[in-house]
């Protein structure tokens, strides 16, 4: 899926409250999962071990919550891509939860709503809350709340 393209930060800021879109599907790996362990020095077991995660409470090994937190930069290139910034930066997150698991090898997507837009010195604060999905799931497996600045060329 192309991204949704907008050729200034005020035609973005311009869909205040609107969805902006869905991205494609990305698939979880167990080899993302080891390398996420590796970075951040997170090895539990129900995260690296397939055979003893077999036995455990999803019957296999599931992606780290901050891993799945971390696949929004993905998501949000898959769906917008805002032309004439100088620059765009994460500034953090309000709510971040994660209600259902994801099993290696789910396959994921997100969806994407600009909350909330403010003035600010530099250019805008903009709050986008992102729903991800895991396909076949009854309910989302990350809901967050993050807040970028966006500064106009």
């Amino acid at each position: 899926m192309a991204a949704r393209v907008f050729d200034s930060l005020d035609d973005f800021v311009a869909i205040a409250g609107e969805e902006i879109g869905r991205s494609d599907w990305v698939t979880v790996t167990q080899e993302q999962i080891n390398l996420f362990a590796d970075a951040t020095g997170d090895h539990q077991w129900i995260h690296v071990d397939p055979e003893r995660a077999k036995d455990g409470p999803f019957g296999g090994t599931i992606a780290h919550g901050y891993l799945t937190l971390s696949l929004l930069p993905t998501f949000g290139q898959q769906i917008y891509d805002v032309r004439g910034l100088a620059m765009g930066v994460n500034y953090g997150a309000n709510k971040v939860r994660f209600p259902n698991p994801v099993p290696v090898d789910s396959r994921l997507r997100a969806t994407a709503t600009l909350k909330e837009v403010a003035d600010i010195p530099i250019g805008k604060q903009l709050v986008i809350t992102f729903v991800v999905e895991r396909e076949g799931a009854d309910k989302p497996v990350c809901i967050a709340e993050v807040v970028y600045v966006f500064a106009a060329a």
